[in-house]
């Protein structure tokens, strides 16, 4: 259950109208009251003698006795909204909600007939809009500091009461989310995100990828980027700094800036700057080795995490989190969209709550790592892909470290964040694995007949499944993600290339067992060795008519030599990164 703060202004009556309305966005069903500050309050949808516009009066007059003009904005709008899997509330329990929560915020005190008018209206089966008007009937101004905080508190008992889902109370380290003007904005430019999301990004990987104040300032400018500095009193030494994207403006045809702070609590200039205090020489390392020595690097740091303390643990991940973002931003294309995926989820752990120091030895591990990945970037190319593939797999284990590191802590979100986080970097492992595998298959002319069997076709998916990977055939033709690896298999038949020494070939470079889906892993690889390749696989369409229910491919059928009727039991193979779908 999540209380938020919504857009209040001055107009009472305007947003009941909306909220008894039919909705913008959403469609609002059977609108009405659950609950109001006193009993005898009507409902404008049950009453015929009460309309929405009276509603808005009786909520105003407090603020209309108030001496003097009232307020600019007295308007208080707060919205109560549950899981999308919790069940369904009555009403009687929304007013029970409302109802304390204008108790916890200070807007209506338990037993304060003074307190101010507020109604709660539920137009949806999952939320509420609770309006009230920031003047007490005494003619007092209410007190509603730290009302938001109070509020989530109420909420984390109402789930345990109710069995909706346990959410954890904020700890003032989330990145600061678009609201949802700036949502609409990047709708209606047809834009993939909000210009806040876009600039987080940009400041984040200039400060992460900067030894230096003028190099982080250099960096934003060179990413396209609007940079305005604000300097101390003196005029001198700059105290903070905001950003905005080129072209974003408001309906002033004025740009819209962004403080660092507003981005992230962690972007303000400060902060930015403590990752100077201990200055990281770039170390000079040949191309050939750049991954085995950011792997020494990585594997060093994973032994020391957290070593120092509580406030050097918490400069270990963000030390961590700066090297994903560098690498999401210089490592090899193959698996690009992973690692970006992997930035991302990390961003929550990279911040631990309370104050941090960014001077132990694994922190200098890490930013060395980033140096050296600055200083080198793009220098790898595809004949590197063993190499990185160390890398990653020495990445996933400083994951890992970070998030034993948060539970230990009692960071809950942080640690909820670097479990997510792995899911990315397994699937970056799998694919990596399949580039760096030579199938000694390459495109060549389309034949009339390939790989024939005795009866001179082509042999089937299934077949080939099932003679390369004997040993996890039956899982794989069971498995959701089937249909996906049957048509990167067929492709490939269609493209002139034989796909069982090419599905050979990927299975064999890392052991299947440890997965939990051995298909997903199977097609993961052989989009890798694709991308390597130069082989242009239809993975998308195919992907997709797999899942809005495009005719699948043939039943598996019973194949000489082949057992396909249980999951076979597991083996003594080797332990590796495993993928859960």
């Amino acid at each position: 259950m999540i209380p938020k703060r919504a857009k209040g202004g001055n107009d009472t009556g305007g947003l009941l109208f909306y909220l008894y309305g039919p909705g913008k966005r959403d469609e609002h069903e059977n609108p009405r009251m659950v609950a109001a500050w006193a009993p005898w309050v009507p409902d404008p949808a049950r009453a015929p003698d009460m309309t929405v516009g009276e509603l808005g009066l009786l909520l105003d007059a407090p603020v209309q006795a108030l001496p003097g003009n009232p307020p600019a904005e007295h308007v208080y709008h707060v919205a109560v909204r549950a899981a999308p899997e919790d069940p369904l509330l009555t009403d009687e329990q929304w007013a029970e909600v409302a109802r304390t929560m204008m108790d916890a915020a200070g807007v209506a005190p338990h037993g304060d007939s003074w307190g101010c008018r507020w109604v709660a209206i539920r137009h949806a089966d999952d939320h509420i809009h609770i309006v009230a008007t920031k003047a007490r009937q005494d003619g007092i101004q209410p007190n509603l500091r730290q009302d938001i905080v109070r509020m989530q508190r109420l909420a984390r008992q109402f789930e345990v009461r109710w069995g909706l889902r346990q959410l954890t109370s904020g700890d003032r380290t989330a990145k600061r989310w678009p609201t949802t003007g700036e949502t609409r904005k990047a709708s209606r430019r047809h834009l993939a995100e909000s210009a806040r999301d876009q600039l987080e990004r940009a400041v984040r990987t200039a400060a992460a990828a900067s030894a230096g104040e003028d190099e982080f300032f250099g960096r934003l400018r060179s990413s396209g980027v609007r940079v305005a500095q604000r300097g101390g009193p003196d005029g001198g030494t700059p105290v903070g700094f905001s950003v905005a994207l080129p072209g974003d403006r408001d309906r002033g045809d004025r740009a819209v800036w962004f403080a660092g702070s507003s981005l992230a609590y962690d972007l303000s200039l400060p902060r930015v700057r403590e990752r100077w205090q201990v200055p990281v020489p770039d170390p000079e390392v040949p191309p050939n080795t750049l991954w085995q020595t950011l792997e020494h690097n990585l594997t060093a740091a994973s032994e020391r995490f957290g070593a120092g303390g509580r406030r050097q643990g918490a400069g270990d991940v963000a030390a961590l989190g700066d090297l994903l973002v560098t690498v999401a931003a210089t490592a090899p294309p193959v698996a690009g969209s992973q690692l970006r995926s992997s930035a991302t989820e990390f961003e929550r752990a990279a911040r631990a709550p309370g104050r941090r120091d960014l001077g132990g030895e694994a922190q200098l591990l890490l930013r060395s790592s980033v140096r050296i990945l600055v200083s080198a970037a793009r220098a790898s190319g595809r004949n590197d892909a063993v190499a990185f593939l160390g890398f990653l797999l020495a990445l996933t284990t400083a994951v890992r470290a970070a998030q034993l590191w948060h539970e230990e802590q009692g960071h809950h979100l942080q640690a909820e964040a670097a479990k997510r986080t792995g899911e990315p970097l397994r699937e970056a492992v799998e694919v990596v694995t399949g580039a760096s595998a030579d199938a000694g298959a390459q495109p060549r002319a389309r034949r009339t007949v390939s790989a024939a069997t005795e009866s001179g076709r082509a042999p089937m998916p299934a077949d080939v499944v099932a003679r390369t990977v004997p040993t996890h055939a039956s899982t794989v033709l069971l498995d959701p993600a089937w249909p996906a690896l049957h048509s990167r298999l067929t492709d490939l038949e269609r493209q002139g290339i034989e796909p069982a020494p090419v599905l050979a070939a990927v299975a064999a470079r890392r052991e299947l067992r440890s997965s939990d889906s051995v298909a997903q892993v199977l097609i993961w690889r052989l989009d890798g060795w694709a991308t390597a390749q130069g082989v242009p696989l239809r993975t998308r369409a195919a992907s997709t008519a797999s899942r809005v229910g495009a005719t699948p491919p043939p039943p598996p059928r019973a194949i000489a030599g082949s057992s396909i009727k249980a999951k076979p039991a597991p083996g003594p193979e080797t332990d590796g990164p495993s993928r859960s779908r």
